[in-house]
């Protein structure tokens, strides 16, 4: 599996121009020489495949097929890289890493000159110092990085304070490889430590009352290579294979041996690391062990049990690889920070794992005994790989590291640390690779770079997933990182998605990609109308929040106009109005319409386009409150609510040229409602017409319906009906469609109209043979004779002969009835039954012929008789009624004008408009008409005798007869005196005397 590990100029990966050393370094920090510069530059390339291979070999091996270079690229890798910067390039231009331990995110270097530099993970310089005159063969930290542990070929175990004065140095006298300080050491007063060397002794040394005490834990079986301190557990390496000895009951618990046929251990380095307090890996050579640490079970009481270790160590895993291993580590994937695909590096690892620093040898390695001066040249080395091996020591990722100067570093120059993790999680999980040159910081790939993956092999829509289930902490916790944008991912996916033609899953991204930017939705639109594909983005084209601009909606409602005019006036209905220029729309439909040949033609059938065409526009008027202009496209589409609209927008002016459309629409309503059984009154399109004459002209309505004479007999009936004088220009064509439609009524209307021409309308009648009509003309015209001649010959009707001279009221018409009637038996007793005021019965029956039999003729005669004695008896009748009411109303008025007449103290004199009491001495006078006036309010009155009378009291008493007397002989006086009557009455023209 391949991966670019880092490119010069990445982020951190070139050197920081810091120069920033201690006295004691200054004389280490020099200038390269070119040639080390020109080679460094050639090692910062990253690599491209498995085994990193170099740019030269990569383009020898030109037989490498090309189906597994992209099977290999398309996995991802499971790990990121990036070079330490600041101050690490500068530090090591003259020296090189000879040792690495990192606590705290703090990272301490040994270098082959003798000194300690300590840096943060930028490669920011906290301190250097020099405890070593030979190179540092091991560094270790204490957990609070406060106490740094050294060891060195020049035999001396330095333990320094970075915070503090304290410090210790101990001469060993051998040259020492490996040291380690016990667990918490900076917060134990024992200050102990263990190390070991070349020596062959491994030695504990921990601070006393009186110094130091150092003990002996183990001799006598070569080098101590390694040692690691966890818990109360200490295990080391020497030429046999690793020991583990526990503090607690201070004796050696465990014996792992080393292969037989492992190589030499002074060219292959051993690596111990304490995964946790019981689990030990052991790295050694091309072999990996897992040793685990349990409790021994209670011991019986057997002798031999009673002197075993307490614990058991059990080798739960052990395998060979294909190289040699400089550093292992765990890595735990239980808890992957992103997800993968099935068969990937994140369902295949477990807790186990383990990340390595694989090794490859020459392949002369082993000829050190030849002979041959070629072989025994020290041959260039492979570049190292970073790998992920599993439990069971299958290879899951490997990755090749381009470091400087990689071809003369054997497997021991290679260091691997790991970076605390912060917390419980993995997620700040961070590794640390050395080589004398370089310093790699290698970090699991977190689900950012898994986005940044998938997009770089443009698989966006897994990459949009990701980001979605990225949490709202993962995307703001840390600077806004441009990977896990999901627009520009989604834009670059909308690209990928319209250039392989997919563009309908194209146009649903759009929606998350734009959200509210209206910039973009435009732009994607147009790109969408560009390719000819605007119908896969059209349904999800927002108009609501954003709302874009008004010519996207009308490039894409004239997009429908062209090819689906159906999803137009859906489209048309559902949009708000405001989005899109309306009158811009309607000129386009109406363009399109006109082409349209039956949209012109009301004779043909409409097409489903032209209908729909006209819906829209009928819709777009509306909606741009033209409702005139809707109104036809209203009727040709037979809209029932057509009457509404007019009746609401008072649209009379603009349906009077569309009356003929309106009767049509009309009368296919009222022949459904008939087929349907519900009753039909009069016609809707009619009554509006009738009503609505002020604004809809009857010559113009008349003018569109003579096409329709039915229609036009309908109109001219209801307008006759409602007022005779709308109709009377048409009255001569009215007489014309009643003889066609309804000649049953023309007679009512030749009874009812002024305004035909006689002479025309008698002869539509004579060409129709309509009798009565003729007769009734006839006696309009004057020419009773022949009118009823017509009667007496064509109809045979006495009844109506009789009815008609009644009508004429002319005497000789009755003479020539009386005449025509002698030889007719049947006309005789039909005068006879129905003869009355109009002619004397006498005079007919003088006519009578002697010997002339008449059926019924004592009957006739009987019911005249009794006919007359009746109307006598009711005279007398009617006579006494009126004498008897006239002596009523008499009384009535003679009673009113003698009755007594009451006013009230505050009365007043209509003419004068004082109160009438204004003194006992006024004289006041009281008319018939109830008018009580002041005397002196009245003209020539002023010189009238005055009449004394008593008072109130003579009034309550019976006056004798000489005071009536002079009463009426003062009325009298004041009577001749007012001559004209009542003066108020006069006024207003009634003249009522006194």
């Amino acid at each position: 599996m391949t991966d670019d590990i880092f490119k010069d100029g990445g982020t951190n990966g070139n050197a920081s121009e810091s120069h920033e050393t201690d006295d004691d370094n200054d004389d280490d920090v020099e200038g390269r020489s070119e040639e080390e510069e020109d080679a460094e530059e050639d090692d910062r390339e990253v690599t491209e495949s498995v085994g990193g291979e170099d740019a030269e070999d990569d383009e020898d091996d030109g037989d490498v097929d090309e189906e597994d270079e992209d099977e290999e690229e398309d996995e991802e890798p499971a790990l990121k890289y990036e070079r330490m910067g600041g101050a690490i390039n500068d530090l090591l231009k003259k020296d090189s890493v000879s040792a690495l331990a990192i606590i705290n995110k703090l990272v301490a270097l040994g270098t082959h000159s003798g000194i300690v530099h300590v840096l943060d993970l930028t490669g920011k310089r906290i301190k250097s110092f020099k405890p070593h005159q030979a190179s540092v063969s091991d560094v270790e930290m204490d957990s609070t990085a406060d106490f740094v542990a050294t060891a060195s070929i020049d035999g001396q175990v330095v333990v320094h304070s970075l915070s503090s004065p304290e410090s210790y140095v101990f001469d060993m006298k051998r040259p020492i490889r490996t040291v380690a300080l016990e667990p918490h050491f900076a917060k134990k007063t024992s200050r102990a430590f263990v190390c070991g060397g070349m020596a062959g002794t491994l030695v504990l040394r921990e601070k006393g009352w009186l110094g130091h005490k150092e003990t002996v834990l183990h001799s006598g079986e070569g080098p101590i290579w390694h040692v690691r301190w966890r818990a109360h557990f200490i295990a080391w390496a020497n030429d046999l294979g690793v020991k583990i000895y526990d503090t607690q009951s201070q004796s050696r618990i465990a014996f792992i041996d080393r292969p037989p046929d492992s190589p030499r251990a002074d060219l292959f380095k051993c690596t111990l690391y304490w995964q946790d307090d019981s689990t030990l890996l052991i790295a050694w050579a091309d072999h990996i062990k897992v040793a685990r640490l349990r409790s021994r079970p209670h011991p019986t009481a057997s002798a031999s049990g009673a002197n075993l270790p307490p614990w058991i160590v059990e080798v739960t895993a052990a395998f060979d690889l294909d190289c040699m291993v400089s550093g292992i580590l765990p890595h735990p994937m239980s808890s992957p920070s992103f997800p993968k695909e099935n068969g990937s590096v994140a369902s295949a690892t477990t807790l186990t794992s383990f990340l390595i620093i694989a090794y490859e040898t020459p392949d002369t390695y082993g000829d050190e005994m030849t002979d041959d001066r070629a072989r025994q040249a020290r041959k260039t080395a492979e570049r190292p790989e970073l790998r992920i091996i599993s439990r069971a020591g299958e290879e899951l990722t490997a990755d090749a590291l381009s470091v400087t100067n990689y071809q003369s570093w054997s497997c021991n120059d290679y260091l691997l640390a790991e970076v605390d993790p912060p917390g419980s999680t993995d997620a700040g999980r961070c590794y640390v690779v050395a080589s004398p040159k370089d310093i790699v910081i290698v970090r699991p790939r977190d689900r950012r770079d898994h986005i940044a993956w998938l997009v770089e092999h443009q698989r966006y829509e897994e990459a949009l997933d990701e980001v979605e289930r990225l949490s709202e902490d993962e995307r703001t916790s840390e600077i806004p990182d441009s990977r896990i944008d999901a627009v520009q991912i989604g834009e670059r996916y909308i690209k990928y998605l319209v250039g392989e033609g997919d563009f309908v899953k194209a146009a649903r991204l759009c929606p998350k990609v734009c959200g509210q930017d209206v910039r973009k939705w435009e732009e994607w639109v147009f790109v969408f109308a560009q390719k000819r594909q605007l119908q896969a983005i059209i349904p999800l084209v927002p108009t609501d929040a954003p709302q874009l601009g008004h010519l996207v909606y009308e490039m894409i409602l004239g997009h429908f106009l062209n090819h689906d005019k159906q999803a137009l006036l859906q489209t048309t209905r559902e949009w708000p109005k405001s989005i899109y220029d309306i009158s811009a729309v309607i000129v386009a439909v109406h363009s399109e319409l006109d082409r349209t040949p039956s949209s012109s033609s009301t004779s043909k059938p409409l097409t489903p386009d032209v209908v729909l065409l006209m819906e829209c526009l009928a819709d777009l008027y509306t909606a741009n409150r033209q409702y005139g202009k809707a109104l036809p496209f209203f009727l040709r589409l037979r809209k029932p609510n057509v009457f509404e609209l007019i009746r609401e927008h008072n649209l009379f002016t603009d349906v009077q040229d569309q009356a003929l459309l309106l009767l049509e629409f009309d009368q296919e309503l009222v022949e459904k409602r008939r087929q349907e059984g519900q009753e039909t009154n009069q016609s809707e399109a009619i009554t509006l017409l009738v009503d609505h004459t002020h604004s809809i002209p009857a010559g113009r309505v008349v003018q569109q319906l003579r096409a329709r004479p039915l229609y036009l007999f309908l109109y001219l009936d209801a307008l006759f009906k409602k007022d005779q004088n709308l109709a009377s220009d048409f009255a001569d064509l009215q007489v014309t469609l009643f003889a066609e439609y309804a000649t049953s009524r023309l007679i009512e209307y030749l009874r009812a109209s002024n305004y035909y021409n006689l002479e025309a309308a008698y002869n539509i009648c004579r060409s129709r043979d309509l009798v009565p009509e003729m007769v009734f003309l006839l006696g309009r015209m004057g020419n009773n004779k022949k009118a009823l001649t017509l009667i007496i010959e064509r109809i045979d009707d006495v009844q109506q002969a009789i009815e008609f001279a009644k009508e004429q009221n002319d005497d000789d018409l009755w003479e020539d009835l009386l005449k025509y009637a002698e030889t007719r038996p049947t006309f005789i007793r039909g005068l006879l039954e129905n003869v009355g005021a109009e002619i004397d019965p006498i005079r007919l029956i003088r006519r009578i012929k002697n010997g002339l039999e008449i059926p019924g003729l004592k009957e006739a005669l009987i019911k005249i008789l009794h006919d007359f004695h009746l109307q006598i008896s009711l005279l007398g009748g009617c006579q006494a009624i009126l004498n008897g009411d006239c002596v009523d109303l008499a009384n009535v008025r003679q009673k009113g004008q003698n009755s007594g007449f009451f006013f009230g103290a505050k009365s007043r004199c209509p003419l004068c408009t004082e109160q009438l009491q204004r003194s006992p001495q006024d004289l006041l006078l009281l008319f018939l008409c109830r008018h009580v006036v002041h005397a002196n309010c009245i003209d020539n009155v002023d010189n009238l005798p005055r009449y004394l009378d008593t008072g109130f009291d003579a009034c309550i008493r019976t006056p004798p007869a000489h005071e009536v007397s002079a009463k009426i002989a003062f009325a009298s006086v004041v009577r001749a005196k007012v001559h004209q009557g009542c003066p108020v009455c006069l006024r207003r023209g009634e003249g009522t005397l006194v």
